[in-house]
């Protein structure tokens, strides 16, 4: 591993890294050693404040939390809010629309996480909407000019990743947005595998929305996503999947629903406390760390697994442009599903994905001899076929 690398000096944060090799933060990131404290934090409030709690923090946390994490997306405090599930902000969103027979398409692509796709291929025709679907030529990418040439007049929503789960590709948000300008369009990102491994500023690119979560690359664990919505769209829209906390006057208790004038307006029922008491050492980490030291460290790692693929002739699911590739290597080798589960077996956590094999996700607490001792178990693994004894296991890989 290089011997001026900076960025090794957070290891000792994360206390897997001493027991496991980890290179799957594109699904889950290492737990921060300071959580256990924030945890003891909330439940000692809980414990002597009880139901004043609220009144102390809790309540607010959700924007509280929201603007701590602005910077990492070129936001502005009060822009940001927390909200559980990115799937339910996403939904938000589309619930917010309003679709017209002259303007009712949504534009989604072929290699969008599933889960929001569930909603809005459920939600879009009660709404008075449709969802077009732009296709992928090779499982990795969608070409620009197709995605470009399908945001037309009748867009309402483009609902798009911002890099997709299964290669890593990078859309080029600058051009789709710009695109989505032109005919009148709005824009929500998915950035869930974004924000922490590649820089992003919404308001330079123009999005009105981009939701992601720190359970992968910001190291937050579950349960605590943000949403952003830009100045123009919180005064514009407003989301009929809601609840009391989006509410003007929350403890008014009226009878009809009037939302906030502010960012607040996104947010739902009461929140996940704990997760947002969890969620916030993992972001601050990276902060520390620094957005573009962490990339430049990521295209570094990641063109080495590429090259160590070549090499054995394992057919790499990932684009080959450095610019265009996220953090997240896949390839396939012989038995893929099995020799996943072999290197989870070895303490070598990483993960399997149908139609794109094993996925390697470096971080920036990485080291290089990983990156090698993880390749050199896969050599292993398929040479002596110790894959062949998890054969028909059933288990899920996360």
């Amino acid at each position: 591993m290089p011997l001026n690398d900076p960025l090794l000096r957070f290891r000792d944060e994360f206390p897997i890294l001493a027991t496991s090799t980890y290179l799957v933060s594109n699904s889950l990131g290492a737990m921060p050693r300071g959580v256990p404290d924030r945890l003891a934090e909330y439940t000692d409030l809980w414990r002597t404040r009880g139901v004043r709690a609220w009144a102390e923090g809790w309540w607010e946390l959700p924007v509280v939390m929201g603007t701590e994490l602005a910077p990492l997306i070129g936001a502005a405090a009060g822009e940001v809010v927390m909200i559980p599930t990115v799937t339910q902000a996403m939904s938000s969103v589309l619930t917010a629309m309003e679709f017209t027979p002259d303007r009712n398409e949504v534009v989604m692509t072929a290699l969008d996480f599933p889960s929001v796709r569930y909603a809005y291929d459920a939600l879009a025709p009660r709404l008075g909407a449709r969802v077009t679907v732009v296709p992928t030529d090779d499982g990795i990418s969608i070409p620009l000019d197709r995605l470009l040439a399908a945001i037309t007049e009748r867009t309402a929503l483009v609902a798009i990743s911002h890099v997709l789960f299964r290669s890593a590709y990078i859309l080029d948000a600058d051009a789709i947005c710009a695109r989505a300008r032109e005919v009148g369009a709005i824009v929500a990102f998915d950035a869930y595998h974004s924000v922490g491994v590649i820089p992003v500023d919404v308001h330079a690119m123009g999005a009105d929305f981009y939701c992601g979560g720190v359970l992968k690359w910001l190291c937050g664990g579950p349960g605590g996503c943000f949403l952003y919505a830009s100045p123009s769209a919180t005064a514009r829209f407003a989301p009929a999947l809601t609840g009391w906390q989006a509410h003007k006057a929350p403890f008014a208790f009226a009878d009809t629903m009037e939302p906030a004038n502010t960012t607040w307006r996104w947010l739902g029922g009461t929140p996940t406390v704990p997760a947002l008491y969890a969620g916030i050492e993992g972001p601050r980490i990276i902060a520390q760390a620094g957005i573009d030291a962490i990339r430049e460290k990521s295209m570094r790692q990641t063109a080495s697994l590429i090259a160590s693929a070549d090499e054995r002739g394992w057919h790499v699911n990932a684009p080959r442009d450095a610019e265009r590739r996220g953090g997240t290597v896949a390839f396939n080798v012989p038995n893929a599903a099995e020799v996943a589960r072999a290197l989870l077996a070895r303490d070598v956590v990483i993960d399997y994905r149908p139609a794109a094999g094993i996925r390697v996700a470096p971080h920036f607490y990485t080291t290089d001899d990983e990156l090698a001792d993880c390749v050199q178990a896969i050599d292993d693994i398929l040479t002596t076929g110790a894959w062949k004894a998890f054969a028909g296991v059933t288990s899920t890989v996360t």
